[in-house]
């Protein structure tokens, strides 16, 4: 009998036992995840656009040989800057100045014929006046006395013509600029018909950036300054910065030059051009930069830190939360940088609460607990 007394207590214990575990408290669930919240509002921001454009000098110039000869000297050195004026080649002179001497013996033989028919003419009209002679033969002197003053005339230009010539073998440059690689050496027979010019100058400073624009873009661009969204600068105060392909910011600011107003029909965009200083001659023609260039100020824009902004197949969105601190997700629409934010153009409101922080623990329909944040700060 006491044995099953004992063996019913302790089952009578046993059970006790497991009733007050069944009847213990449940741990309280976690708290929401803080996160940092920033409050957008639409503003007024630089509108800035990304090119890639190539360089080109602001002006070129062949330089040719205007005159027939064997070249003696070059006298420039290859790839320096030069002046408008500065000599370049020096071609043999020696047959110009034959030329031009003979020319000159032509011109004095002309002058003295002129002089003796102007003699002549003279005493013919006076020997006319007395009736001694007919008048025909007056007038025949007097037409030969201006026929040998045309021949001076003619003879003076052969002279200049000869002259300019002999000029022509010293060949200088007709720009400032930076001269080129020469094409041809002492001993080399140049000639006005040649293909290729003896060297080529380009002006460096300032320099041109030459790129293009999607038309599709500037309809866009047109349809917003219509709607009041967008204030276009003039095209002299459109601000544009070359960056290098060592990623540097050159640190001359250029303006936008000139605008095309054809479509080019393989591409469907329409060519631009900006200018830019160069000073110190550290953008060369033919280099590829990337161009930012501000066209105007976009109204009505909301920006937000870079963090905040989330991609994925679909494109750009982000996290936003209501007036309950449940999380949503907002597609929206980018138009660029602005410094370190990036520039919404649709999909956000004023006022909206973006998760800028901790967004890797807010889940879309979850609660979180926000803390409101100016500058995008992380929050533990």
């Amino acid at each position: 009998m006491l044995p099953h007394l004992l063996r019913c207590a302790c089952l009578l214990t046993l059970a006790l036992t497991l009733a007050a575990c069944g009847r213990s408290e449940q741990p309280p669930p976690p708290p929401p995840p803080q996160v940092g919240v920033l409050s957008v509002r639409t503003q007024t921001v630089p509108l800035v656009r990304d090119f890639v454009g190539r360089l080109s000098s602001t002006r070129t110039a062949q330089v040719r040989a205007r005159v027939t000869g064997i070249v003696l000297k070059r006298v420039y050195t290859e790839g320096t800057d030069v002046k408008s004026g500065d000599v370049l080649f020096r071609i043999d002179p020696a047959p110009l100045q034959a030329t031009l001497r003979s020319q000159e013996g032509l011109l004095a033989q002309a002058q003295a014929t002129a002089e003796d028919a102007q003699l002549k003419a003279r005493r013919t009209q006076e020997l006319g006046q007395r009736g001694l002679i007919a008048k025909q033969e007056v007038d025949d002197a007097v037409a030969a006395a201006k026929e040998a003053q045309a021949a001076v005339k003619a003879a003076e230009a052969n002279v200049e013509n000869a002259r300019i010539n002999l000029g022509y073998a010293t060949v200088t440059a007709p720009i400032d600029g930076r001269a080129g690689m020469a094409n041809v050496t002492e001993g080399a027979l140049v000639s006005p018909t040649d293909t290729n010019p003896l060297t080529t100058v380009q002006q460096l400073d300032p320099i041109y950036v030459e790129f293009s624009q999607p038309m599709a873009e500037v309809e866009q661009l047109r349809r917003a300054q219509a709607n009041g969204d967008l204030q276009l600068a003039a095209p002299n105060q459109a601000r544009v910065l070359v960056v290098l392909p060592d990623g540097s910011v050159y640190p001359h600011t250029g303006t936008l030059d000139f605008r095309d107003m054809a479509v080019d029909p393989t591409t469907g965009a329409v060519s631009l051009r900006a200018i830019v200083p160069n000073p110190d001659r550290a953008l060369l023609p033919g280099m590829f930069v990337k161009l930012r260039l501000t066209l105007g100020l976009r109204h009505h824009a909301i920006e937000v830190p870079q963090a905040a902004v989330q991609r994925d197949e679909n494109g750009a969105y982000l996290l936003t939360i209501d007036a309950n601190d449940v999380v949503h997700s907002k597609r929206i629409t980018l138009d660029g940088q602005h410094g370190s934010q990036w520039v919404v153009e649709s999909g956000l409101n004023d006022g909206d609460r973006v998760i800028v922080s901790g967004v890797q623990k807010a889940q879309p329909g979850a609660k979180v607990q926000p803390v409101a944040t100016e500058t995008g700060a992380s929050v533990e």
